[in-house]
């Protein structure tokens, strides 16, 4: 993707300076044919016209010579005045600061693996950039319609300005090393077809969509949406349950907003049968276990007799340091 923009911004230039060697063949072509110059006579003639120096002609020229010799000014002008005007925009306008900061920018993206991308950079964009950025979570932003705003209260260092819904932009933002995307568009069709895009490009990525109806979710799931979210729902539900219990609520968002060394939550994924009881996390490790993952349903505080199959996922709390030990001692126990 990045030689696709350097050799865009390549050509760009490559045209005006084909056209002048265009004019200087035909020059060549000209002065031999019509004054029966040789080649060298032929090709200074031409050089010192194209060139505007002033030079004395080799021989006088015949009227014939004289008013070819006037189209290939009139053309040297044209082309002069073309190629200024391309350098004038591309360095003055700031498009040449524009292409640095983008190619830059891909270089940094292109380092980076088991990040997030955030497609829109909306109220729900955002936020959950913010999330991540307090999480110490590597993300791409990818947004078409604004520049990075700079009002922003968290440092956002890898922006990327374009359509999330087309292949080679996602590919840029690293889609197919990254571990999950969040698409926030304000358009649930837009949705749609990044959600479709970025499963064809990344069969194993997680995907989390945003929705704004109900009809929406479905589509979104089959389309290959790990998890649906509408935020005007979730928001109206929250706000209830604030009336009824606000501090579990309050204390459930820190579980889910707040990750770092002395406090995160995460799932270890089972790979052979275990009892909670005779895994005794809690003794050993010092990690709470909050939960397990059946498919797509939960079993909260599981009984110490609970038996644990292949691929669940055992939802844990605890520090950094903690979670380590218990993945040692899942490896353990499994080995």
């Amino acid at each position: 993707m990045q030689f696709g923009r350097r050799l865009k911004l390549f050509t760009r230039f490559v045209w005006p300076m084909g056209f002048l060697g265009i004019a200087i063949v035909i020059g060549v072509i000209g002065f031999m044919l019509i004054e029966k110059y040789n080649f060298l006579d032929a090709l200074f003639m031409t050089v010192i016209t194209v060139a505007a120096v002033g030079f004395q002609e080799v021989r006088p020229l015949s009227p014939a010579g004289q008013v070819f010799t006037i189209v290939l000014i009139f053309i040297n002008l044209g082309l002069f005045t073309y190629f200024i005007a391309l350098l004038t925009r591309y360095f003055l306008d700031g498009e040449w600061l524009n292409q640095y900061k983008s190619v830059k920018m891909l270089n940094k993206i292109e380092h980076l693996h088991n990040h997030v991308i955030v497609c829109g950079f909306g109220r729900n964009g955002k936020e959950a950039a913010q999330v991540l950025h307090d999480n110490h979570i590597p993300f791409v932003v990818v947004e078409s319609k604004t520049d990075m705003p700079s009002d922003m209260g968290f440092v956002v260092s890898h922006f990327l300005k374009g359509d999330a819904t087309k292949d080679e932009i996602l590919i840029e933002a690293g889609i197919k090393r990254a571990k999950a995307i969040i698409t926030t568009l304000p358009v649930d069709a837009d949705n749609l077809f990044a959600v479709l895009t970025a499963r064809q490009l990344n069969a194993s990525i997680s995907i989390v969509s945003r929705a704004s109806q109900d009809s929406s979710v479905s589509k979104l799931k089959i389309a290959g949406a790990n998890n649906v979210i509408m935020p005007d729902k979730i928001g109206g539900a929250h706000m209830a349950t604030l009336v009824m219990i606000p501090d579990v609520i309050e204390f459930i968002s820190l579980l889910t907003t707040r990750n770092n060394e002395a406090f995160r939550v995460e799932e270890l994924l089972v790979e052979n049968n275990n009892v909670i009881g005779e895994l005794d996390l809690w003794n050993s490790t010092g990690c709470t276990i909050l939960g397990i993952k059946i498919a797509h349903d939960y079993l909260i505080n599981p009984p110490p007799d609970y038996y644990i199959s292949p691929g669940e996922k055992i939802i844990v709390m605890g520090s950094q340091s903690q979670i380590d030990l218990a993945k040692e001692k899942l490896l353990i126990e499994i080995g």
